[in-house]
């Protein structure tokens, strides 16, 4: 397909019309041929829109609010800031009692759950105290006597990978300072065999009771001790910073991690004594929270979040305000449609393994921290970190491919987060369900790969895309609010 600006000229047989310059999408067999004829060419990347999304997308296009329902979700998302106020186990800050499990995704029962979802309950179980031995949790979630499973979304929380949070696991707890709202997201325990990756074994659930008796509480020192000092950790501020020095926030936080460690240490050494720690004590967190680049994830999630549950509820409004994966299931929440899931299958991840695994080693996609993504870093500021592509596979240039890439979906940009490579561009912001249907492009995600038998742990990290019917089917649930609120 293709258009010309014509310039005419007259001669014995006719006139006859030569091209000033060309616009062609599609194949570039035409676009190659009118080049070597010497007339300017300029290429469009032009897609049909998704199968059978043509009407629904007529139907949102003429919505006559979703022009100001977007430009007011996105401005909430930007206006929030996250600073980090507490840290206090999930009984007090989330009123979880023994039982009562929250995981990564959208709803989901054990039937149907992953190898990683599997063994991060098993591994759960044992820590709530409702068995001993985590071979015998799965009876216990079989029967489903005195345990409940529900999303840490529905709970102003995210978990990454399995995401599984208990009763006595402590939490992180980020406050926006304008309007009080909080969400919160477990400590990170590292990477390899992990609790969130499906892993259970003792190594495993001894990591999980030091988290609990000694870095938790340590951290809950320090963390009041600068709040209450009215210089709370900025934790929007350290993400801005971050951008600028390698991280993209999802994959790769090893600069977030060092800044935090730096905001909080001091607290930690002076504080930490008067509250039973001993020197040894504070000696093993410092030294934790230093090797564990990871570290800072568990802050970034739950910043997203905060911004992004701004966003919800806005009539008209076409932005997805969740992406989350259970290992069994892609679900999407989405501004203007409330609390609904749209959901299809979680996909397998493309990238690079550990050791001698390989892609029939690894479960389907999982965890909440494609919340990341969702507000705008992660795969979307992956030119902010070319350094990632050595963990996830690909390369440099498509790196920086990919962020241009997701402009073509998003509703606006970012000017707090921005891309230096780029000319310090805001990172892409605001993923729009009718961008996406209309041009086909789905959101990129960078993901760790957790293995698909309960026990394993990680076996890998990579680049995933959603399964793309979940867009259709909440661009339809779109359209249907837009018609039922048109001819009332």
């Amino acid at each position: 397909m293709s258009g010309a600006n014509t310039n005419s000229t007259v001669s014995g047989a006719g006139t006859t019309s030569t091209p000033a310059s060309v616009v062609s999408t599609g194949a570039d067999l035409l676009a190659d041929a009118v080049e070597d004829q010497a007339v300017p060419v300029t290429r469009v990347d032009w897609r049909p829109p998704m199968d059978g999304t043509a009407d629904d997308l007529a139907t949102v296009a003429t919505d006559p609010l979703r022009t100001a329902a977007n430009e007011r979700a996105l401005a909430a998302m930007l206006g929030v800031t996250a600073t980090l106020v507490d840290v206090a186990p999930a009984s007090e800050v989330l009123g979880l009692e023994p039982g009562r499990f929250l995981h990564a995704g959208p709803p989901i029962t054990w039937d149907r759950a992953s190898g990683p979802l599997r063994g991060a309950l098993m591994g759960a179980a044992v820590l709530d105290g409702l068995v001993d031995d985590p071979e015998q949790a799965p009876a216990l979630f079989e029967s489903g006597r005195s345990v409940s499973l529900e999303p840490c979304h529905h709970h102003a929380t995210v978990g990454p990978m399995a995401g599984v949070v208990t009763s006595g696991m402590w939490m992180f707890v980020l406050e926006d300072p304008a309007t009080g709202r909080r969400t919160h997201c477990s400590l990170n325990e590292g990477l390899g065999k992990v609790l969130r990756y499906g892993a259970y074994g003792p190594e495993v659930l001894q990591r999980l009771r030091w988290l609990g008796d000694v870095l938790g509480p340590l951290l809950r020192v320090a963390v009041r001790a600068t709040r209450d000092a009215g210089d709370p950790v900025d934790v929007t501020a350290i993400l801005t910073q971050m951008l600028q020095m390698g991280d993209e926030a999802h994959n790769r936080n090893r600069a977030g991690t060092l800044m935090l460690l730096r905001d909080l240490s001091p607290a930690m050494v002076t504080a930490g004594p008067g509250a039973g720690a001993s020197g040894d004590d504070i000696a093993a967190a410092l030294r934790f929270i230093g090797g564990n680049d990871h570290f800072f994830l568990n802050l970034a999630m739950p910043a997203c979040k905060l911004a992004l549950d701004a966003a919800r509820g806005v009539e008209g409004s076409t932005m997805v305000v969740a992406m989350a994966r259970n290992g069994t299931d892609f679900g999407i929440q989405v501004s203007g449609t409330g609390d609904e899931w749209f959901t299809g299958p979680a996909q397998l991840a493309d990238g690079l393994f550990l050791g001698d695994y390989g892609p029939a080693d690894a479960n389907p996609d999982i965890g909440d921290s494609a919340i990341t993504e969702t507000a705008g870093i992660g795969g979307f500021a992956m030119a902010t970190a070319p350094a990632i592509v050595r963990l996830v596979g690909g390369t440099v240039p498509d790196a920086l491919a990919t962020t241009r890439r997701m402009r073509e979906i998003t509703i606006g940009t970012n000017p707090r987060w921005t891309v230096p490579v780029l000319e310090f561009a805001g990172v892409p912001s605001g993923i729009d369900v009718t961008k996406v249907c209309r041009t086909g492009v789905l959101p990129q995600i960078n993901t760790g790969m957790a293995g698909r038998v309960a026990g394993v742990g990680q076996v890998g990290a990579g680049l995933v895309t959603p399964p793309a019917e979940i867009f259709p089917a909440a661009l339809a649930g779109l359209a249907a609010r837009t018609r039922a609120r048109v001819t009332t």
